[in-house]
Formats: C-alpha cells, structure tokens, sequence
C-alpha cells in the first residue's frame, strides 16, 4: 500500500471585513446611489441632533448651577 502523494496547499491570508464595510457592500448592491445618499444624509442628521441635544443639556446644567449658586 502506497502513501497518497502530499499536495501542496496554499493559504491565502485576507483580511475579514469589519461588519459595517460588510454593510456598505450589500447596501451599495441593494440600493441605488440616490438612496444610499439619502440615508447617509438622514442619518448624519440623526447623529447632529444628538449632538445639539447633548449641548442643550449640558447647557441647562451650567445654567441651573449659575441660578442655584447666585450668580444669575
């Protein structure tokens, strides 16, 4: 009985995509331009207002502090 004869094997190393560029491939294939515009523009407004929210907050704060202390 013979040994099989030993393949040579390449391994290939890749890099795995991170999960949003994952995201991006099957939106970019799913949607046209025009819509993957308008969610990226809706989403950036999305974050925007979390932003102005957090100020607006953060804003009150200091004032309520100011009022509390006497300095208003």
């Amino acid at each position: 009985m013979q040994a099989a004869p030993v393949r040579a094997t390449v391994v290939r190393a890749t890099a795995i995509p991170s999960f949003t560029t994952a995201l991006r491939a099957v939106e970019s294939l799913l949607m046209s331009s025009g819509q993957r515009t308008a969610r990226r523009n809706a989403w950036n407004s999305v974050l925007e207002d979390r932003r102005r929210a957090k100020d607006r907050i953060e804003t009150e704060k200091v004032l309520q502090r100011q009022v509390a202390s006497g300095r208003l």
